[in-house]
């Protein structure tokens, strides 16, 4: 099969095209036929060296994909109501960026009724993600306020629509006036320019003083002491990356008097039976807003994955230049058919 593989640890220009033997499903997994592949954050992390791969997992980039089913573990497809031949999206924990990818079949899910493979394959990674985080461990509940930072992000497209469908007031963090209102387009209440304005103070001017709920935090460093400050009482800040740094420092004192929650999470080691737990939640509750359109798809860009695209040997790594540039809101794809 065709994939894209890490040449060496650096920029974007290490991802070159290459073959690979197909793989085989083993019991509990199946064989997709892979048509689109989603980039994420993490796919840069381990491109440059800084997100090992778990135990077990392929080296080939990619955490999630499009496709049709070739083949796999009968048993566990029938139990899942899936058969060969039916069209699905897959959260993985790497393989992704190949003609074909073997995914545990708990982790498997139909894709939505009326989505295309590129917008299913843009689904898995941050789904997964924002519902783990923002609903089973920062418990968002209806009439509460969320506040994403990084509002325009893959992540940040997908809490806010969720949020929203769920019945939540969203406030988000972005870095222009124009992804800022690209972000209220998608339905939040209120964008804040982190350049030009003081997300706590217009979170508390937002709030009547009270703070918000829940922060998806995406920054960690020093935004920490700065989140502690904005949560109400009784709020719950979820870190789920640390673009912004390892180390923080905050006011302990807030923490005790308002009753404070600091929680965090990764995704890609935890074990399938977790994750699956996850796509079941999803297929009961969020994949009925997305067919029936209370939640769509945001594809900014789209690149074969392998052809070259402008002066990079591989649509992947014109694909990961633009996801460093911080240039674009929502999703980031690739293609390896007509899709």
């Amino acid at each position: 099969m065709k994939v894209v593989e890490i040449q060496s640890y650096g920029a974007p220009d290490m991802l070159v095209p290459g073959t690979r033997p197909d793989p085989v499903a083993g019991v509990g997994e199946l064989l997709i036929r892979v048509l689109a592949s989603g980039v994420n954050r993490p796919d840069v992390l381990q491109r440059m060296g800084n997100y090992p791969v778990p135990p077990g997992a392929s080296d080939i980039p990619g955490l999630e994909v499009a496709g049709v089913v070739v083949s796999g573990d009968a048993q566990a497809m029938q139990a899942a109501g899936l058969a060969v031949g039916d069209r699905v999206c897959a959260l993985v924990a790497g393989g992704g960026y190949a003609e074909l990818c073997v995914a545990p079949v708990a982790q498997c899910l139909p894709v939505p009724k009326g989505l295309s493979d590129i917008e299913a394959a843009s689904l898995p990674e941050t789904f997964f993600t924002v519902w783990s985080n923002v609903f089973d461990r920062g418990h968002l509940q209806a009439g509460e306020t969320l506040l994403i930072q990084g509002g325009s992000s893959g992540i940040g497209v997908t809490a806010i629509q969720m949020a929203k469908a769920a019945g939540a007031r969203v406030i988000v963090t972005a870095g222009s006036d124009d992804k800022c209102q690209a972000c209220l387009a998608l339905g939040a209440d209120h964008a804040i320019n982190y350049k030009t304005q003081d997300f706590v103070a217009e979170a508390k001017r937002l709030t009547d003083g009270q703070g918000v709920n829940v922060i998806l935090d995406m920054v960690a460093g020093s935004y920490v002491a700065r989140e502690v400050e904005a949560l109400a009482e009784d709020g719950r800040l979820v870190i789920i990356a640390v673009q912004g740094g390892l180390q923080s420092e905050f006011n302990a004192g807030l923490v005790l008097r308002r009753r404070l929650q600091i929680t965090g999470s990764t995704l890609r080691p935890r074990p399938v039976a977790f994750k699956g737990a996850i796509a079941q939640a999803l297929r009961r509750h969020v994949w009925p807003w997305m067919e029936s359109g209370r939640i769509k798809p945001v594809i900014h860009s789209v690149f074969p994955a392998q052809a070259p695209a402008q002066s990079h040997p591989s649509g992947a790594a014109a694909a990961h230049a633009l996801m460093e540039s911080n240039q674009h809101v929502g999703k980031i794809v690739l293609t390896w058919e007509a899709a």
